[in-house]
């Protein structure tokens, strides 16, 4: 969505209200009471009743808006710059835009929009020919950060993230010459470099079908527990140009992207950045239907 649709469509508070509510009237209602999906709106309250034991449920409820004062319209121009770039903006930009004179509900509203965009890509396993990879990202870490950190790589202002890309390799048949594609990536952010962890990514991430490809490291011994097939090659620089070519291009990418846009990232934030590159990469071609998915991302929001 560009400025001028934004503007033509979104003049008021009442206008993102109603398109809200078309929205959420579309992905459902549930009762928290007794769990029912069966609700009628009632228009004198500007509330959902359900039609099993009546409670009531506003707009907002369940949602990613729940407890926010901030307006509708607030919200609707926050996700409109989001969206509106692939780099994305930061809180104090994005607070400078709204006009707004406190900084917190901001960054509180920026925050809980990355969070839906991080649960809403945790509801996909990649599929098919996996590359994965880490990398070690720079963040600011606190003294009782640094305490908690296990000595190692990651411990002095970096964090070890794993990277994984849905890769596919297509073969010209009349020349035979292979190239690659990328649909889908998935960026988490481990604890350290053990074993464990990047086990637990691969069975949260990916299903027992995948074939994976890898470099040599300790970490993924046990891969092929998980896996169909977990291909290995030694790290050089033909492995990360070829069989790892996405990873490295989403780590790179992701690298330059956060330098660029927030310079100091808080070790404890680290996941939330991740998920808007993430949700922005997966959704590249997109185009103006992006602002659409992540009002729906808000709307369906669990908060867990």
């Amino acid at each position: 969505m560009n400025l001028f649709s934004f503007t033509a469509h979104f003049t008021d508070e009442e206008s993102c209200r109603t398109h809200y509510k078309e929205q959420r009237d579309k992905e459902g209602v549930k009762c928290k009471k007794c769990g029912s999906h069966d609700h009628y709106w009632l228009k004198s309250k500007s509330m959902y009743q359900c039609k099993r034991c009546s409670f009531r449920t506003s707009l907002r409820s369940g949602t990613i808006m729940e407890s926010s004062k901030l307006p509708f319209l607030v919200w609707y121009k926050a996700i409109f710059l989001i969206t509106a770039t692939k780099k994305g903006f930061s809180s104090k930009e994005i607070q400078k835009q709204l006009g707004l004179k406190r900084y917190e509900p901001v960054w509180s509203l920026v925050h809980k929009l990355r969070q839906a965009m991080g649960e809403r890509d945790d509801l996909y396993s990649l599929e098919d020919m996996i590359e994965m990879d880490e990398g070690y990202f720079k963040v600011e870490t606190s003294k009782k950060e640094r305490e908690n950190l296990k000595r190692g790589r990651g411990s002095q202002g970096q964090r070890n993230v794993g990277v994984m890309a849905e890769s596919t390799i297509l073969e010209d048949v009349e020349s035979g010459e292979k190239t690659s594609q990328c649909r889908y990536f998935k960026l988490k952010v481990l604890d350290d470099h053990k074993s464990e962890g990047i086990n637990d990514m691969v069975e949260k991430s990916l299903s027992d079908k995948n074939i994976v490809f890898s470099d040599k490291s300790t970490s993924y011994l046990d891969l092929s527990d998980y896996v169909e097939m977990h291909i290995t090659e030694k790290s050089t620089k033909e492995t990360t140009e070829k069989t790892l070519k996405w990873v490295h291009i989403a780590i790179s990418n992701a690298k330059r992207t956060l330098l660029g846009n927030y310079h100091k990232i808080k070790g404890k934030y680290l996941q939330l950045y991740l998920n808007e590159f993430a949700y922005k990469l997966n959704r590249r071609y997109f185009g103006d239907r992006l602002f659409d998915r992540l009002i729906i991302a808000s709307i369906s929001y669990s908060g867990n």
